[in-house]
């Protein structure tokens, strides 16, 4: 999809932020240090830095722990006894063209690649995809599940088949399956049949009432044949991007009360009477209509089956979250689409504004996961069906299968291969705004403590973590991320 990036700024997280947190580093003092006390302990720390000469690198010196919190540098508080929302997981949306460009590698290459993506030992540890529910502008065509000739109709979705996603999306994700058994799957349509629409086409309309009946019985049959090839869908959105709609691609409008009666009238119903437990997440679209999944919200009869709601970063502010978090705090939230592209090629930029925004700013938000747009794409950005012509993937694969890692793959990886599904959210602090740094911490369910810090700055920072009346000292440097693991 043609997107245009509005940049968010970063200094809305520290006044958006639900509770508080921050800070991380790259080279440990010394253990004589003066005044700092003894050392009782170590924590691993990867580093990505702008220049591009540390890529998820772990570092020989870790980041030393002493046992008590006296401190002259910049510091921040920990607290992981104070646990906010759980993490479902991180990963991006396997499109049609994603599976498309992975399923015609080499075998060794693919099976190199998914290993590297998706298992937790040797790789990256991704442990949630996104699914097209039918074509989207990443398929190599326009289809649904259920297509007739123009003019006809099918009430009792007797045509119905995903025979385009056998191709290339099924057998991609069963082989993902080997690696992360357990990955949580969404599915987003991105049209209904052209049939059930006000265009009779898939690309622009909305979805008639009269076959709101027959869209959630498309819905089941849908999860129930994803089912039926081993691999379960985890929830579904009733339309990605409600408010976006053109003909250069398939598209659906939907407005925030139509998508309220089709889930309370239909959807919702009909998974319930099938038995599936697939959630429902509202919304899924830009931070910046905050009303549309409260509207959803306040409607009693539709919030019963709605789960949550999901968020993309292509306008408005990552505090949306929040936002709808106040408004509904038993109920969840979701980040689920922002891509990366050539219209802002630089690395450092990249990494900042992603890891800052998009990975702190969301989980800071209340976020259960973190998704981003195609997991792969070719060399020219494709394959397309409409959309988006300079968009970039979490990798690169060329003609010849050769593998390149790009910015969002470091990203990912800084929270993906070391917060793991079932992690809680933790508190702490924020530093002085001045110290462009930025945090945020987790603890998995084996009871290790991830802490992940962003230096926006120009300047190596040096400060420390208190955690209760211990510390953790250690010097950052410029335009860098670092990760810190221990127990």
């Amino acid at each position: 999809m043609k997107k245009t990036f509005v940049y968010i700024s970063l200094a809305a997280l520290f006044f958006s932020c639900s509770g508080s947190e921050d800070g991380s580093g790259n080279s440990a003092p010394p253990a004589s240090e003066t005044g700092v006390g003894n050392v009782i302990g170590t924590a691993d720390v990867w580093v990505t830095n702008g220049d591009m000469t540390k890529l998820l690198s772990k570092q020989n010196t870790g980041a030393s722990i002493y046992d008590n919190d006296a401190t002259t540098d910049p510091s921040i508080s920990v607290d992981f006894a104070q646990q906010y929302q759980e993490i479902e997981g991180f990963g991006a949306a396997l499109t049609g063209s994603s599976a498309n460009v992975i399923n015609a590698m080499a075998p060794a290459q693919k099976e190199a690649l998914l290993k590297d993506l998706f298992s937790p030992e040797t790789g990256i540890g991704l442990s949630y995809l996104r699914l097209t529910i039918g074509a989207s502008d990443f398929s190599l065509g326009n289809f649904s599940y259920d297509d007739v000739p123009s003019g006809s109709t099918d009430a009792n979705l007797d045509n119905f088949s995903i025979a385009p996603d056998e191709t290339d999306v099924i057998p991609v994700l069963q082989a993902i399956q080997a690696y992360a058994p357990g990955i949580k799957i969404l599915g987003s349509p991105w049209s209904a049949p052209a049939w059930m629409k006000t265009t009779a086409s898939m690309n622009g309309g909305s979805l008639k009432p009269e076959w709101y009946n027959a869209y959630g019985n498309y819905f089941v049959k849908y999860i129930n044949a994803y089912a039926a090839h081993g691999i379960s869908i985890n929830a579904v959105t009733p339309q990605n991007e409600p408010l976006h709609e053109t003909t250069g691609y398939p598209t659906m409008k939907m407005t925030a009360a139509e998508q309220a009666e089709f889930i309370k009238t239909s959807l919702g119903p009909k998974l319930q009477a099938a038995g599936l437990s697939t959630k429902i997440i509202a919304y899924d679209h830009n931070f910046d209509v905050p009303q549309y999944p409260i509207e959803i919200l306040n409607d009693a009869d539709a919030a019963q089956y709605v789960d949550g709601s999901a968020f993309h970063a292509y306008a408005g502010d990552v505090s949306a979250m929040n936002q709808v978090h106040a408004a509904f705090p038993n109920k969840n939230l979701y980040f689920t689409e922002v891509s990366g592209g050539a219209w802002s090629p630089d690395f450092a930029s990249n990494l900042k504004w992603n890891t800052g925004t998009i990975f702190i700013g969301t989980t800071r938000n209340w976020s259960k996961n973190v998704l981003l747009w195609n997991l792969a794409l070719n060399s020219n950005s494709g394959p397309t069906n409409g959309g988006c012509a300079d968009c970039r993937g979490v990798v690169t694969i060329n003609a010849s299968g050769a593998v390149t890692k790009n910015v969002e793959y470091y990203t990912l990886a800084h929270f993906s291969k070391f917060v793991r599904p079932g992690a809680k959210r933790v508190n702490s602090t924020n530093f002085d705004n001045s110290l462009s740094l930025r945090n945020v911490a987790f603890i998995n369910t084996d009871g290790s403590k991830v802490l992940v810090v962003l230096n926006e700055s120009e300047t190596s920072r040096k400060f420390s973590v208190k955690v209760g009346t211990t510390k953790l000292n250690y010097t950052v440097e410029p335009n860098a991320v670092a990760t810190f693991v221990w127990q």
